[in-house]
C-alpha cells in the first residue's frame, strides 16, 4: 500500500495565502501610484484658468457685484492677453461660461443671474447686439 503523506495545509489554503500576498501587493503599488496622482491640482478647473491659453484675468472679477464692471474687467482682460488664440470676445465669453458652467448647482441663483447679465454687458461692449 502506498503511504499517504499527510500536510499540514491544503492546497486551497496554500492558495489564499498567495493570493493574499499578491493583493496585499496589488494594492501597495496602487497605493504608490495613487500618491503620486496626488501631486497635481485637485481642481482641474483651477489648473485650466491657471495655465489654458485663454486669458489672463484680473483677481476676483467674478465676486464682482455689477456686471458692467465684470464685463468691462473682461473685455480688458481679453484684449490685452497675449495669450488668447481667438479674438476677444470670444475668449471673455468663453471665460464667463466656463466659470458659470464649472460652479454648477453651487453657484447662488444672485451669482448666476449676475454673472447671466454680465454676458450681455458683454455683448454690448464688444457691440455684438
Amino acid at each position: 500500500m502506498a503511504q499517504v503523506r499527510k500536510t499540514t495545509h491544503s492546497r486551497k489554503t496554500g492558495a489564499r495565502k498567495t493570493g493574499a500576498r499578491s493583493t496585499a501587493r496589488r494594492k501597495a503599488s496602487m497605493t504608490r501610484k495613487r500618491s503620486s496622482r496626488r501631486a497635481a491640482p485637485k481642481r482641474w478647473s483651477q489648473r485650466v484658468t491657471e495655465e489654458s491659453d485663454a486669458l489672463d484675468l484680473e483677481r476676483g472679477v467674478f465676486k464682482l457685484r455689477d456686471p458692467r464692471k465684470i464685463a468691462a474687467s473682461l473685455k480688458r482682460s481679453a484684449e490685452h492677453s497675449s495669450r488668447r488664440k481667438t479674438g476677444a470676445y470670444r475668449s471673455a465669453l468663453s471665460m464667463l461660461t466656463f466659470y458659470i458652467n464649472r460652479a454648477g448647482k453651487t453657484l447662488p441663483k444672485t451669482q448666476r443671474t449676475r454673472l447671466e447679465r454680465a454676458k450681455v454687458e458683454l455683448k454690448r461692449a464688444f457691440g455684438r447686439e
